[in-house]
Formats: C-alpha cells, structure tokens, sequence
C-alpha cells in the first residue's frame, strides 16, 4: 500500500461528499412537487407525460396498489425486452447482423436488466445489435433505476407522514426520478465520457492496422450513453464484455474516477434527501456514516490483501512487490482497483474493471460479502435506502429488547407487523443465494460449468448466485454461466431478489403511514447519534455472519488459508 494510493481513495470520498448535500436537497424538492430550476423546462413535459398515459397526479395509492403498480410496470418492461432480444435479427441498428438470443438467454437478460441486476452470461460486443442496447437494456437501466428511487420514496413518505392510508403514485414517482434526476445527469457524465475518449456512435467497428502490420476488426457503438446510466443508476451492465476494464469503456485513470463518482452520487444523495423528506438531517447522516464505514473498510481490506501478495505467485518468482496484479489493469492500479470493486459490490452498480475471480481469497471474500449483507452501503439506486431502513427497524426492535421499551424509528412505533415484513424481506437473499449453491454444488451437469477445482469453484458458483439474488450483476469469473440451467436459476434468483424484497418493504411503508408520529421524548432511544450507529453496523455483520459465514468458510476462507501455505487446487 502507497500513499499515492491512499489520497487517490481519500479523495475520491471528499468529491462524493461534496456531492451528497447539493444533490439530495435537489431531489427532495423534485419529489415533494416543488419547482427546481429545471421546471421551466420539464414541468410541461411530465405534465405531457401524465395525459398521454390517463395518470392523475393528483391521486395517491395505498402500499398494494403501489406494489401492484411496480410488478406490473416490471412485467411489460420484461415482455418488450425478452421480445427485442429474441427479435433483434429483425430490428432496426443491426450493423453486424446478430441473430436473436436463445430463449433461456433472453429470459435472464430480460429479468436482469429489469430487476436492475445487468448480470450478463453474453459477450456485449460480440451479441447484441444497436438496436438492442439502446431501446432495450439502455431504458431498462433508466426505468429499472426510477423504480427502485420510487420505492425508496414510497418508504420515506411512511416517516413523514401520519395516520395516512397512501404512500405516493409511482407513475408520478416513476416520471420524475427519469426526467428530472436521472436523464439530465446522465447527458451530463455521458458527453464527459465522450470527451475522456468514449465512443458514441452507431458504426458497428473500426478496423486498425496493429504494430506487427496485421488487421484488427474494433467493436464500436453507443458507448458513452449507456455507460453513463450505467453508473448513475446502479446498474452495472457493459457495453463490452469485460466491462469497465474494456480500453474504449474506461479509458484512463480520470473516467475510472468519474465511473466511481457516478455510482456513489444519485445513490449517496438520495440518503440524504431522506433526511431532508423526514425532516431530519441528522438520519441522513447517520446512515451515510454506516455507508462510509463499510466501503472504507473494505476497500482497505481489498486492498491490503492484493497488495500483501500472493505466496504462490512468489514461489513462481514473481517479485512480490508488486503485491497480486492478477486481473487488474495496470492504467487503475490496486488501489483504484480496490476501490471500484468494494463500492460496485457494496452499492449494487456490478460494473467491474478488475477480475474479482482472480483477487486473492480475502480479496474475493470482501466484494461477495458486502453483496450478502444486502448491499445497503447505499445500496442500488433507492433499494439501499429502503435496505437499510430495514435493517434500521432491526437494530431500533434490538435496542427496545435491551431497554424493556417499544421501539421507534423516527417517530413510528415499530410493532410485530412491521418485524413480520422486516424479517421477510431479510430472509429473501439466503433462501435465493444458498438454496440455488447447494443445488448447483450437487449437480453434475451444474458442475461441469465451473473452471476451478476446490474452494475456488464453490466461491464461482456462490458468487454468481450472490450476485444474481442480491441484484448486483458482477461476475467472479471463471463460470460458464450461459446453460439453460444457469440462465434459468439466476433469473429466478434476479426475481425473488427484487420482487420477493420490495412487496414486504412497501407492506412495512404502509403499516408505518397509518400510524400516528409520535414526537420524541427523554425515554426514546435516539437514532441519529455515534451509538446507533454502531448499533446498526452490527446488526448488519451479525445477521451477514449468521446467514453466510459457514458458506463463505467453505469458499474464499478456505482458499486464503490455502493460499498462504502455497497450496493451489
């Protein structure tokens, strides 16, 4: 570890920071209906919106209309996109005249990208048409985004507000998540992108002429559009294969810190426009205080075992030095690299510009982990807010056990209804994640997918599940993923993820919007304050620990320990 190292990943942090204030006060005035500067502009075009589409913006719905709102959106969001994939031989844009995906393929890059997951079993360049990145996978990055910040919304009005049956209109929530935060940002970091070497265009290649004198055939098209939403949505989804590590999709050092900026900013704002909806900062900050602590300390724990070494590299003769460079591009270094690969994991973006496979066993085990703990460190755009409040009922239900008194968040008295749903919604990701390894682990036709022997082929399979049902979408490498068998469980796993997560969570916003806010008093625990904040962290590493400890043994701690006695597999 350098210090250049270090004041690259410290400074990355000040930026976000300086981001979060400006950016969530915006969005709070977006999403209570106050005017912003941009309403001049867009007011007459989401009011345009609303008569096309017969929405009364007025009109609110209760938590189950909500809900049924959200799956129903999602449902025609995945039929219009499994039909482009399957079509796209037929479609518009199609310079290099791909044929349709097969069906089971089609199936989980459908879910994928409408559950706001982007894992990809295809090789970008080499799959999809024009045609298919931009009307499909790039919309569904920006409505799949707006829908999580919908929910998320749907949550905070439940703090609020009191003694109310409704929690928003996600039509209307839905409108201005894409049009007024959303869309302008992402023209913004898309002509940065552009102006840092991104391509934008609809030529299908470029042939080069290579030092030896040889032709080189160099895949093109909308680069630069789909990474911007790719980042500001939490999305993740290359345009490449192998994603931001591509030279045409992260270029240099300045774009992988403006990939990184992108992801944290809508994210990390949205926690603190929470606190401004509540009216209360200070739980804004508390919960931003748990997200900074757990990316910092995981990147620096990423990027003290790839700078440690590898003990069998050593024995080859490679200078240990240079700590583990496997996988890594050198243009990032293991800092940067670090860095990307604990905020993507620990956010739901599932971009990558390094190889997670080939990180260390502690360097694997830090990204898996941060995904099984529910990615709340914000999380995706808007599912890390409501994640965490989740786990915010927890640590207030733990504190009221502790101290004989009912538990309170933010005013609303959290009962066993509200525990119901919480515990639920918890439940959700080791049911999908653990329950789809084990079967993939005993199968023989789902074994002959993995490529290492050992711990390592138990962590490819954990990992691909971990990421599918916590919607993250990176790969640890090394599974072939794209069988009927993987195609269909890690689509199943996408769903019950998203879906099986958000229906208890709005239960909860409407259970809590009916109650009445109570005002704080000398007896309730306070919420915002150095205590519960650790509180909450360690009601997070407990229920993590408890959930996937015995997996994560079996895969990456075995393979570390192995790995420093010089032993491979």
């Amino acid at each position: 570890m350098t210090l250049i190292g270090w004041l690259q990943i410290g400074l990355l942090f000040v930026v976000v920071a300086l981001i979060v204030k400006p950016l969530g006060i915006f969005m709070a005035r977006v999403f209570s209906g106050e005017r912003t500067f941009l309403s001049p502009v867009l007011a007459p075009v989401e009011r345009g919106f609303y008569a096309a589409a017969g929405v009364d913006a007025k009109s609110e719905q209760g938590w189950l209309a909500y809900a049924l709102s959200v799956v129903a959106f999602s449902m025609a969001g995945f039929a219009a996109l499994y039909t482009i994939l399957r079509l796209q031989f037929y479609l518009p844009l199609n310079p290099q005249g791909f044929a349709g995906m097969a069906p089971d393929l089609a199936f989980n890059t459908a879910v994928s990208f409408v559950t706001n997951t982007n894992w990809q079993a295809y090789g970008g360049e080499t799959t999809l048409s024009h045609f298919s990145q931009m009307a499909g996978l790039t919309v569904q990055n920006f409505v799949s985004a707006a829908t999580g910040i919908a929910i998320a919304l749907a949550v905070t009005r439940a703090f609020s507000r009191s003694a109310v049956q409704t929690v928003g209109n996600f039509w209307v929530d839905l409108t201005r998540a894409t049009l007024y935060v959303l869309l302008p940002l992402a023209i913004v970091v898309a002509i940065a992108f552009v102006a840092m070497g991104l391509p934008q265009t609809l030529d299908a290649s470029v042939s080069a002429t290579t030092i030896e004198g040889a032709q080189q055939t160099i895949a093109l098209g909308p680069v630069a559009s789909q990474e911007a939403i790719k980042q500001l949505g939490t999305n993740g989804g290359g345009f490449f294969n192998v994603n931001a590590a591509h030279p045409l999709e992260n270029p240099s050092a300045l774009s992988n810190y403006l990939n990184i900026i992108a992801m944290l900013s809508i994210t990390s704002a949205l926690v603190y426009a929470f606190g401004q909806i509540v009216g209360d900062r200070r739980q804004g900050w508390a919960f931003l205080a748990v997200t900074a602590i757990f990316l910092l300390v995981g990147t620096a724990t990423i990027y003290w075992a790839e700078t440690s070494g590898n003990p069998v590299l050593t024995a080859l003769g490679v200078d240990p030095a240079l700590g583990n460079m496997e996988g890594k591009e050198v243009r990032f270094g293991q800092a940067m690299t670090a860095g990307y690969a604990a905020i993507t994991t620990g956010i739901s973006d599932g971009g990558v510009n390094g190889m997670h496979g080939s990180f260390t066993g502690l360097g694997g085990l830090v990204p898996m982990f941060l995904i099984q703990l529910g990615e709340v460190l914000p999380g995706g755009v808007g599912s890390g807010l409501y994640g965490m409040i989740v786990f915010a009922i927890l640590a207030v239900f733990v504190a009221g056990l502790m101290v004989g008194r009912t538990p309170e968040l933010l005013g609303k008295k959290i009962e066993s209804r509200e525990m119901k749903y919480a515990m639920l919604a918890v439940l959700i990701l080791p049911l999908a994640i653990l329950g789809f390894t084990a079967v993939s682990a005993m199968l023989p036709f789902a074994l002959a997918s993995v490529g290492t022997a050992g711990p390592h082929g138990l962590s490819e399979i954990l990992y691909a599940f971990t990421s599918a049902a916590g919607n993250n979408g990176s790969a640890f490498g090394g599974l072939s993923a794209n069988t009927p068998w993987y195609n269909t469980t890690l689509g199943l796993a996408m769903l019950l993820g998203r879906f099986g997560y958000i229906v208890p969570v709005l239960a909860i916003a409407g259970a809590l919007a009916a109650k009445t806010r109570g005002t704080p008093s000398g007896g309730t625990f306070p919420t915002h304050t150095p205590l519960f904040v650790g509180l909450l962290i360690g009601i997070i590493l407990i229920l993590g620990g408890l959930q996937f400890f015995p997996a994560l043994a079996l895969g990456p701690i075995v393979e570390h320990f192995a790995m420093l006695s010089g032993q491979t597999f």
